[in-house]
């Protein structure tokens, strides 16, 4: 059987290197184009394009996938099957037409939850008790195609939207492996979605991480927790971006100001909230390493008393 692997970003990769382990033909692997990348705009190669060089694969970059000339070069690789990873481009139906067991997606959430392009995200904020992965049937519309098979981890305390990405990559990996020759076979009746009960969570933008202390704390160290590694959630002090990196709520009851910066019985620093004391473990400065907040203070006393912006 002849695939042609289709994504882009980290979370794709372990699905390719999958493929590949396990002797499925990859006849090629379409990726974004590369990116300048850096302050010196250097190119960037997706983490995809990466794996593809290194297992000596064919690599593929369209702009989009709907001239006649990029859908003539994808039919020429006579794919049987195309498996497709945050790709980042959204396929047309000729191309959802071309191959045989038709295009399947793996998708980082417990479909029809969660449609659109940050899933992972949308679990850790809405602080989801269970993520999951979805192998689904791809169809014209926007994660909608029947699913064919599902499986789901628990989050835990100290998943961020990396970590919990890195997860179900490996999750969906593995599933695809067991889905693949049951969809082939005829063994899998897709299951079509109840779009009743859809939800979709719109793409993230880097003020989403602007930190508002008047909420409650539980809420903050969930923002804390979606919006690593990007945007990542800031504040300001002195005139300068303040980055949270890692964050504990505390007690539920602070009697402190929302944004008043104490000293916590470890050493480390924390701020008041519309509801509770969130424990700053580890923090940036603009222009700076990223450290705990006990190594902070030490350097930064004044931090201690600060009132930071709502």
């Amino acid at each position: 059987m002849r695939i042609v692997f289709m994504g882009t970003p980290r979370f794709a990769v372990p699905v390719l290197k999958m493929l590949v382990l396990n002797d499925y033909q990859v006849a090629a692997v379409y990726t974004q184009p590369d990116r300048p990348s850096g302050r010196g705009c250097s190119t960037s190669f997706s983490p995809v394009k990466q794996a593809a060089v290194s297992l000596g694969l064919k690599v593929v970059q369209p702009d989009n996938l709907k001239n006649r000339e990029t859908l003539a070069e994808l039919a020429a690789f006579k794919p049987d099957l195309i498996v497709v990873a945050a790709f980042g481009q959204i396929l047309t139906q000729s191309v959802l037409d071309l191959p045989e067991y038709g295009c399947i997606n793996i998708h980082p959430s417990l479909l029809p939850k969660y449609r659109g392009a940050v899933p992972v995200t949308a679990s850790i904020l809405n602080g989801d008790s269970f993520a999951g992965v979805s192998i689904m049937l791809m169809d014209k519309g926007l994660d909608t195609g029947p699913v064919l098979s599902q499986a789901q981890i628990p989050v835990l305390a100290y998943d961020n939207t990396e970590i919990l990405t890195d997860k179900l990559s490996l999750v969906g990996a593995f599933m695809l492996l067991e889905t693949l020759p049951d969809w082939v076979k005829g063994r899998i009746s897709p299951r079509p979605q109840d779009n009743a009960a859809a939800s979709y969570f719109s793409t993230v933008s880097r003020e989403s991480g602007e930190i508002d202390w008047s909420e409650p704390a539980e809420v903050i160290w969930r923002k804390v927790r979606a919006y690593y590694p990007w945007p990542g959630c800031f504040t300001r002090w002195q005139g300068k971006n303040l980055k949270i990196i890692e964050a504990l709520p505390q007690s539920a009851v602070s009697g402190m100001s929302s944004g008043h910066v104490v000293i916590l019985p470890d050493g480390s620093a924390g701020v008041g909230t519309g509801c509770g004391i969130l424990k700053i473990v580890a923090l940036q400065m603009e222009g700076r390493k990223p450290m705990s907040s006990i190594e902070f203070l030490r350097g930064r006393r004044q931090f201690a008393g600060a009132v930071l912006p709502s």
